[in-house]
């Protein structure tokens, strides 16, 4: 079968058809994460499915691989691809993770050619994608489990110092409160109109948590319900005026920046990510491999394109800035016309 059209993909997408591997990839915007057209992931629906020739494609549009199919295997060849399957399902199955030196003999090659062939196809070393997988089962097993502790060794941390180390960061907040659905959490939230459609902004004590672009504000509003079940969410609260009116300027001259304390929610990867995209003067731009060399990690690329695409702090953080190696704009996750809009605001000088 040819796979040329939206329809014939989307027929393959929802047959889970194997014999489509290779064709095209498609990206769930939903979730921001695209797959092979036979993952076994939960069906998507059609108005969220977006579908891209090639895993760099959906990439320039902000989307990330999927940690089931792990699309970019599809590059290499068979015995490659399974070997890089088996891994990822060893670490996922793995009470503690492997070390390099277990997956790669578990794969049949050397630690260096594994890392290298693992890296390339998944977008992250083997670690960090252990990391990932530990801190989804974190977020998976907190909201029903019977203790911090009890969700703690189900998710695979061997001690409690490793996980308040790793998990604080990327939850935002301790585990129990996490667990708790944030109760106790204060986050204050307004929705305003603007000339790029509405903008939600979100903030706990410690600063902007949030700031959102969207067409619809109650599709805005429920994300952030969502998002913290259990917190004291406080609409349209006057304390947050003056804050709202701030990124509202911001986003219609963004050459003025945000002088606001941002609380910033991430690994220390996406966080080294995000400083080096705020350092990035109004007016420039930068491809993904600039920022992964100035962040001292050169060929990290595609993983600081997932550092951009988790980034919840629109224009603030100015991963708009980030463009393709050809300077096209690329993906945006707030939608391509919005970041290219942007763009030309800050080509723009403001007047004396």
């Amino acid at each position: 079968m040819s796979y040329t059209t939206d329809e014939t993909r989307w027929q393959a997408v929802s047959a889970r058809d194997r014999a489509a591997d290779g064709a095209f990839v498609y990206g769930v915007v939903t979730t921001g994460v695209y797959c092979r057209p036979g993952c076994a992931s939960r069906a998507p629906r059609r108005a969220n499915v977006r579908f891209f020739a090639t895993p760099d494609e959906a990439e320039r549009a902000g989307l990330r691989p999927c940690k089931r199919c792990a699309p970019r295997a599809a590059r290499a060849d068979g015995a490659e691809a399974a070997a890089v399957a088996r891994a990822g399902a060893l670490i996922e199955a793995a009470d503690e993770p492997p070390t390099l030196r277990e997956l790669a003999a578990a794969a049949g090659l050397s630690p260096f050619h594994f890392h290298r062939l693992f890296k390339g196809a998944m977008g992250v070393t083997p670690a960090a994608y252990a990391r990932a997988r530990r801190a989804e089962r974190l977020r998976g097993e907190l909201p029903a489990a019977t203790s911090v502790s009890a969700a703690s060794y189900e998710a695979g941390f061997g001690s409690s110092g490793r996980l308040y180390a790793e998990s604080a960061a990327t939850l935002g907040m301790t585990p129990a409160t996490y667990r708790a659905g944030a109760p106790g959490e204060h986050i204050s939230y307004t929705v305003a109109p603007s000339s790029l459609g509405y903008i939600l902004v979100a903030a706990t004590a410690r600063g902007l948590c949030t700031i959102e672009l969207g067409d619809d504000p109650e599709a805005l509003a429920m994300a952030v319900r969502a998002r913290f079940p259990q917190a004291q969410l406080v609409a349209d609260a006057p304390d947050l005026a003056t804050s709202v009116s701030a990124v509202v300027a911001m986003v219609e001259a963004p050459r003025r920046g945000l002088d606001l304390p941002l609380d910033m929610q991430g690994t220390a990867f996406q966080r080294r990510v995000w400083a080096a995209l705020r350092a990035i003067p109004p007016g420039a731009t930068a491809s993904y491999a600039q920022v992964a060399e100035r962040i001292g990690q050169p060929g990290a690329a595609r993983a600081v394109a997932q550092a951009c695409a988790a980034n919840t702090l629109a224009v603030a953080i100015p991963c708009h800035r980030v463009v393709r190696g050809d300077g096209d704009p690329g993906g945006y996750r707030w939608g391509s016309q919005r970041k290219r809009e942007l763009l030309r605001r800050e080509a723009v000088p403001e007047a004396p």
